[in-house]
């Protein structure tokens, strides 16, 4: 058995279909098929049971196919590795980012460019949950997130805090001259939150600083997307609590920024990457321009 024909088995697996995989390799099927059947033979199991044009992995395919992979990352991390340690910063850093951080990259973007212009860049935009799987997936390098999230399976780097703000029609917030507005203020009027698909997130946060409070914030919708509900409050459907960098970066017509004036509630961030990953050198200098707390 060799790498080539682990890579053959374990893209027929991916793909289900030997037509399939041929095209993803780029090769006739008579030779992979061929192949598929020498692997066969030399460990002397049968790998795949066959049905149509279908192909399912046997018990034996299964222990196969979670080695292969595992074999295969490795390989593929270290050709990544001696390639980045002879050509330096070229080819493509995948970063993730939540929506509501994406306004702090395109100025670090920008900057990485001029000191790396060989470098591109493949950028993936989520929630937390959905990139911490692109993180395990291996299809991003690192990701922004806020907090909180599960960080077990990752190494982490804290970023600077930022405050929530509340974001309002313009027509309401000339009620409030002074720019500022309390939690009970805010019951008063229609709430659209932001709420993560999966796991818990700001949603539960900022109803957890009403409970506090002994106040019952009047929700009338909640969304992932934060610029799906700041647009919602530029035509005047709600009031919103969001991150002050999601704000401050859109210019929205018709949105207003207040600040609570009774509680500081905090968004904490941090950049994660895979533990016992290795992390390209674009992507360690990228995160060292951030300022980061420890």
């Amino acid at each position: 058995m060799d790498i080539r024909q682990l890579r053959y088995f374990y893209t027929i697996a991916k793909e289900g279909q030997i037509s399939k995989a041929a095209k993803k390799l780029h090769i006739a099927q008579p030779p992979l098929s061929q192949s598929l059947k020498a692997l066969e033979e030399e460990l002397d199991v049968l790998l795949f049971e066959r049905q149509g044009r279908k192909m399912h992995l046997t018990t034996s395919g299964s222990v196969l196919f979670k080695r292969a992979e595992e074999i295969l990352q490795i390989i593929d991390e270290t050709i990544d590795e001696v390639r980045d340690a002879e050509q330096g910063l070229k080819g493509t850093l995948a970063i993730g980012c939540v929506k509501s951080f994406f306004a702090n990259l395109p100025e670090k973007i920008n900057k990485f460019r001029q000191l790396y212009p060989n470098l591109t860049f493949h950028l993936r935009v989520g929630d937390s949950y959905s990139l911490a799987e692109l993180i395990k997936n291996r299809e991003v390098d690192i990701a922004f997130i806020r907090l909180p999230a599960q960080l077990e399976p990752f190494s982490y780097r804290m970023l600077p805090d930022e405050p929530y703000v509340v974001a309002a029609p313009e027509d309401w917030a000339k009620q409030f001259p002074d720019a500022t507005i309390s939690l009970e203020e805010m019951t008063k009027y229609p709430l659209i939150l932001l709420r993560r698909i999966y796991g818990v997130g700001q949603y539960e946060i900022i109803l957890n600083e009403f409970n506090e409070q002994g106040l019952k914030p009047n929700v009338i919708a909640d969304c992932p997307n934060v610029d799906v509900i700041l647009e919602m409050v530029s035509h005047g459907i709600g009031m919103s609590i969001v991150p002050q960098t999601a704000l401050k970066a859109r210019h929205l017509q018709g949105v207003n920024m207040l600040t609570l004036r009774d509680r500081v509630i905090i968004s904490k961030s941090a950049v994660i990457w895979l533990k016992n990953r290795y992390l390209p050198n674009s992507a360690k200098r990228f995160i060292d321009l951030f300022k980061t707390q420890q």
